[in-house]
């Protein structure tokens, strides 16, 4: 029970941190990190996220694949050596 407190309270804390720093975020008139935020910046940043996302499905279906074609290879490897 001790862990859970402990996870409820961090998680509180961050909550709370986190309302309370984001009226300090959107009070500067649209002027962020990157500069005035308009809908081109986000529509480009948004295109970027798609990117990322697609090609990070992309690169973890081939480790799967290879690492499946590893798997077969060594189940084969184990059949062909246990017949006699």
């Amino acid at each position: 029970m001790n862990r859970v407190t402990r996870f409820v309270s961090i998680l509180l804390v961050v909550a709370s941190s986190l309302l309370a720093l984001a009226p300090a975020a959107i009070a500067a008139d649209g002027v962020g990190l990157w500069g005035r935020t308009d809908d081109k910046v986000v529509t480009f940043f948004m295109f970027g996220v798609m990117a990322f996302f697609v090609i990070l499905v992309i690169t973890f279906s081939l480790i799967q694949i290879r690492l499946e074609n590893r798997k077969e290879r060594a189940r084969e490897d184990l059949e062909r050596l246990r017949r006699p």
